[in-house]
């Protein structure tokens, strides 16, 4: 796969960076669909906060007549189990692990980066984010699903990393039950994970901007 850069924005305080956040875009848009996302986050005005926002290569998708468009991944069937080209998946997540790798090396503590993901980005950040070797400050998946539930192999670091499950209950492109069967799933594993319903479809709602901004700064405070 081709590698098409990220989004880079940095503190709004313009102090240096002491955390990272990234953010994994859905199948068809690139890193500037959530850039309106981070300036309307609820965070202090003095935050050293870095956003990373991905683009996903361009590749051909099956369920959408072989178009090539910006995809984390294939998804070859759409039904309840989201039949995915795994590795295209785990060479994604190798990558996202790659940029994370980077801003540590760079001097942030890993345990202030945060994974986030919107859809197929964040069965991405499920996988990059539960199978990184070092530990990391929490998981935040958006209208998503587990592709890779049996098949990952947990990073001990991890173990206890706090999960945030978001989805909306109107959802028709990635239904209800399978962020909730991802929930499950991670609670099951001993997860501290949490959930939140919200009365969307397949997007981003004013509340869960409230709550994506109170948890950021729950789990980035000093």
């Amino acid at each position: 796969m081709s590698q098409p850069g990220e989004l880079i924005i940095e503190p709004r305080s313009g102090r240096p960076a002491d955390a990272c956040v990234f953010i994994l875009h859905g199948l068809g848009a690139d890193g500037r669909d959530f850039e309106p996302l981070v300036p309307a986050l609820p965070l202090p005005t003095d935050d050293a906060v870095r956003f990373i926002l991905p683009h996903a290569p361009r590749l051909p998708v099956t369920i959408n007549g072989g178009m090539v468009m910006p995809a984390w991944f294939d998804i070859l069937e759409m039904d309840l189990d989201r039949r995915v080209d795994e590795p295209q998946l785990l060479a994604s997540a190798e990558r996202l692990q790659g940029l994370v790798q980077a801003q540590i090396d760079s001097g942030i503590d890993s345990r202030r980066i945060i994974i986030a993901g919107f859809s197929q980005g964040g069965a991405v950040a499920y996988q990059a984010a539960l199978s990184f070797s070092q530990p990391l400050g929490g998981l935040l998946a958006m209208s998503t699903y587990f592709a890779t539930a049996d098949s990952i192999t947990l990073a001990e670091a991890n173990r206890r990393l706090p999960i945030e499950v978001h989805h909306g209950n109107l959802d028709p492109v990635v239904p209800e039950a399978l962020g909730r069967e991802a929930y499950e799933r991670v609670l099951a594993l001993g997860y501290p994970a949490q959930y939140r319903q919200y009365p969307m479809a397949h997007a981003v709602c004013p509340q869960q901007v409230a709550d994506i901004g109170t948890w950021l700064g729950q789990r980035l405070s000093r």
